[in-house]
């Protein structure tokens, strides 16, 4: 059995990058793409360089994960990837700079704001119904609010 998977190990490294590369897949974030690119390149070195025990093989996957990872990181961090929709999971801060009117009194600095479909705790400046005021920032769930004159 070990004649078998001898002239083969490349294969090894290689599959396991796929699967490295299908969890990217279903996981938020770039780490499994680091793994599967730091295996692809040991599958190269174990295709060119096969006479080797299995223990170099694997030391060189983990320092290549470790500084493929680290350099991936630092690089996504200069070059942030663009897209048209900055807000999209961030849904308090879509609302921003937009105007509503108030359903509903702000009293003691809280109160409650209809927004689409959905009700946010509001925090501001007291102020009755009717009362048009505008969203300055987030604070976790709670928009803050001021008074438009």
């Amino acid at each position: 059995m070990d004649d078998f998977f001898a002239g083969q190990v490349h294969w090894l490294w290689w599959t396991l990058a796929v699967v490295f590369i299908v969890l990217e897949i279903f996981t938020p974030g770039t780490f499994f793409l680091f793994l599967g690119a730091a295996a692809v390149i040991v599958g190269v070195l174990v295709l060119f360089f096969p006479a080797t025990g299995w223990e170099y093989p694997v030391l060189i996957f983990a320092l290549l994960a470790v500084a493929i990872a680290v350099l991936g990181r630092q690089y996504l961090r200069r070059r942030p990837i663009k897209t048209d929709h900055p807000q999209l999971n961030r849904r308090g801060a879509q609302y921003v700079g937009r105007l509503f009117t108030l359903d509903e009194p702000i009293v003691n600095g809280s109160g409650r704001l209809k927004v689409d479909d959905t009700i946010w705790k509001i925090s501001g400046a007291d102020c009755p119904a009717q009362q048009q005021v505008k969203v300055v920032a987030v604070d976790g769930t709670v928009l803050r609010v001021e008074v438009v004159a």
